[in-house]
């Protein structure tokens, strides 16, 4: 009886957790959208829609439901947990002010990359990269910086539980060939992604190190590709390097 009744809980608590993806996928939704969508019963739906108004993480507009402004409280909380993310926002700034380009902090998370901190630069005309956005970390130049600095081990565990997912034509799909350019990276010090996440898009990514050697995130530049070669290329990773190796004597030092 007491297993069952656990159970019941459980699926409840994920299902709550479905209704608060979807209102964010959305950008709000009524109580039938939501009821198709995760093929539930439209009461089922209601009573999880109530409850999270009732908490006041969701608000009623009509007859549709959006996430709360309690949210932002706990999206803060986390951002600043640990005191590196905290540096971590101010390098941001200065290298997209350095960079003239979209600058990003990434932190590793259930294997996952994590937007913590962004920056536009002068000439960052991509808006695709918003604070909480999750990515794979194959696919990208901050991603694959994080990859290169995790045991053999972890990033085979990441494999198995993300997979290689082809993002564009350009994306790495093959393990072997994933764990050849990681040793690049760590031999070079950098990543880069050449359109391997978003067609027409070049990055270059930092691995950000704690004292222990482990890795705490990565720094990264974007930009159209035709902007991202030549000299230009060279300028932007001596710069990332730099502020990348900022922020790790930061941390080190706090």
């Amino acid at each position: 009886m007491a297993t069952n009744t656990t159970d019941r809980s459980l699926k409840t608590t994920i299902m709550t957790f479905k209704v608060v993806e979807l209102l964010k996928a959305r950008e709000g939704a009524g109580v039938t959208e939501v009821a198709d969508e995760l093929g539930i019963a439209p009461s089922t739906a209601h009573n999880h829609l109530s409850t999270l108004e009732a908490q006041q993480y969701v608000v009623k507009e009509g007859d549709t439901y959006h996430l709360g402004l309690r949210f932002i409280g706990l999206g803060n909380f986390v951002r600043t947990r640990k005191q590196g993310f905290g540096k971590a926002e101010h390098y941001t700034t200065v290298l997209s002010e350095e960079s003239e380009c979209r600058s990003i902090f990434t932190a590793e998370e259930h294997g996952r990359g994590v937007y913590i901190h962004t920056a536009p630069g002068k000439h960052g005309v991509w808006t695709q990269s918003t604070v909480g956005k999750r990515i794979y970390l194959h696919s990208t130049a901050s991603g694959k910086a994080i990859l290169a600095h995790m045991p053999r081990e972890r990033v085979e565990e990441i494999v198995e539980q993300v997979g290689l997912p082809r993002e564009t034509e350009q994306t790495i799909d093959d393990q072997a060939d994933l764990f050849a350019e990681l040793e690049t990276i760590r031999e070079r010090g950098y990543a880069t992604n050449v359109e391997e996440q978003i067609e027409g898009v070049r990055a270059i990514g930092a691995p950000v190190l704690q004292p222990d050697g482990s890795v705490f995130g990565a720094l990264s530049v974007a930009g159209p590709s035709n902007r991202m070669k030549g000299d230009r290329f060279d300028e932007l990773t001596e710069i990332l390097l730099g502020i990348a190796n900022e922020l790790e004597l930061s941390i080190a030092l706090s």
